[in-house]
């Protein structure tokens, strides 16, 4: 028996399970008697431009691939579906909703954010969640990421941020000051930082963390009565995170960590589900609301709009083709369905004191790599939202800086 797990075994599965070979065939479906050598005029001579099969072959191989995203460049998906279990009628008439016990099927994608295709799963990044439900309405996106939030409340900005997780046009080099400096320059940043900084930042692979619409969107019922609402895909597998030794370890040893273990659960029948729960805001309480409720830099407190559990989302079936099924698949926000509009679009979390010190350990570690006047702007803003929070990454800074210069003091010595 095998000891080897379910995605290293495809391909000797798919061999096993095909005893006898299926017919090749050209593009067109027209059979191939051989497809292991190119028609030449002769053993030394050129190819024949009547050669189909060659020019078929390499026609498909040219454009067999398609540019990768911009952001969200590396994921996983898979696919499922989401059972309606408690009655949200009075809210919307969005069909997935319409009765306790209907299924509607699901396509989820799952990814890093800021890497490209080829880069490790458990880099320190947000995750992409994004949900696609096939209604009879039409296909409904919830594009979200693991994070109730985000960096920016205003879209122009969202090129400019975008850039600061690439590479620098001059070293093709990630470069922290691009990062530290658009964060110092823009304080809203400071919640996602928070969250990105924290041992969410590196989630123990996808099944294992949260989802959430990170928008506001309008439910609408059918009498037309609107109420604003946020959407949280609750993983029912728990929250597990990586420390940052142990991210950085399966970084080099197995950079497609995430994808592997989504792929070998749903083989081996362990399927992952989510517990999808909302909150309502009335118009009403909007218009009063402390804060601007459709700021998606913020949150609603849960002590004032509790969760309302909706249904259930189980992910049972790997793609056949990734590149088809999940490559090739495409999400938008403005993709809704009867029930479900655009919306006009607090964190209050207290950490432990160990959650703290390494909130503050990562940021420091990470931001000691910034130019000094960038340090200072990023202290200032993180001191604004808390004194304390500001003092304590001044201080690992500190502390950081004259380790630094303690290792350059004995290497000149040497």
């Amino acid at each position: 028996m095998s000891t080897r797990d379910k995605a290293t075994e495809q391909l000797n599965e798919f061999k096993l399970s095909h005893a006898t070979p299926e017919q090749c065939t050209t593009g067109t479906g027209a059979p191939i008697g051989l497809k292991t050598a190119t028609m030449t005029a002769g053993p030394l001579g050129p190819v024949l431009v009547q050669d189909f099969v060659f020019n078929d072959e390499m026609a498909h191989f040219d454009r067999e691939r398609i540019p990768e995203r911009v952001v969200h460049a590396k994921g996983a998906g898979a696919f499922g579906y989401f059972e309606c279990t408690h009655d949200i009628s009075k809210y919307t008439k969005a069909k997935p909703f319409e009765s306790v016990g209907k299924k509607t099927p699901v396509g989820v994608r799952f990814s890093t954010v800021g890497g490209e295709s080829g880069s490790a799963d458990t880099a320190r990044d947000p995750r992409g969640f994004a949900v696609k439900m096939y209604t009879e309405d039409g296909n409904w996106d919830i594009v979200g990421n693991n994070t109730p939030i985000f960096f920016i409340r205003d879209p122009i900005l969202f090129p400019s941020f975008i850039h600061t997780q690439k590479r620098n046009p001059r070293t093709h080099l990630k470069d922290p000051d691009m990062f530290w400096d658009f964060i110092s320059l823009r304080p809203e940043t400071t919640h996602q930082v928070s969250f990105l900084f924290s041992d969410r930042g590196t989630p123990d692979g996808y099944r294992r963390m949260n989802g959430y619409g990170s928008h506001t969107f309008k439910l609408v019922n059918k009498d037309g009565k609107p109420v604003f609402c946020k959407f949280h895909f609750k993983t029912d597998q728990g929250i597990q995170n990586l420390s940052a030794a142990e991210a950085n370890r399966l970084s080099a040893e197995d950079p497609d960590y995430a994808i592997r273990d989504l792929y070998n659960n749903i083989e081996d029948g362990k399927y992952p589900s989510w517990t999808l729960k909302i909150q309502i805001m009335t118009p009403e309480q909007a218009e009063k609301y402390k804060w601007n409720p459709f700021d998606v830099t913020k949150v609603w407190s849960q002590k004032d709009y509790p969760l309302i559990e909706v249904g259930k989302m189980v992910l049972n079936r790997n793609p056949n083709n990734y590149f088809a099924e999940v490559e090739q698949i495409a999400f938008s926000p403005a993709h809704f369905i009867p029930g479900v509009e655009a919306s006009p679009d607090k964190m209050l979390q207290v950490l432990k004191p160990a959650e703290r010190q390494r909130l503050v350990e990562n940021i420091a570690g990470h931001a000691i790599n910034a130019s000094d006047f960038l340090q200072k702007r990023v202290v200032k803003n993180f001191s604004q939202a808390d004194p304390e929070y500001g003092r304590a990454i001044q201080e690992k800074l500190d502390q950081l800086k004259a380790q630094r210069k303690a290792k350059s003091g004995v290497s000149a010595q040497l």
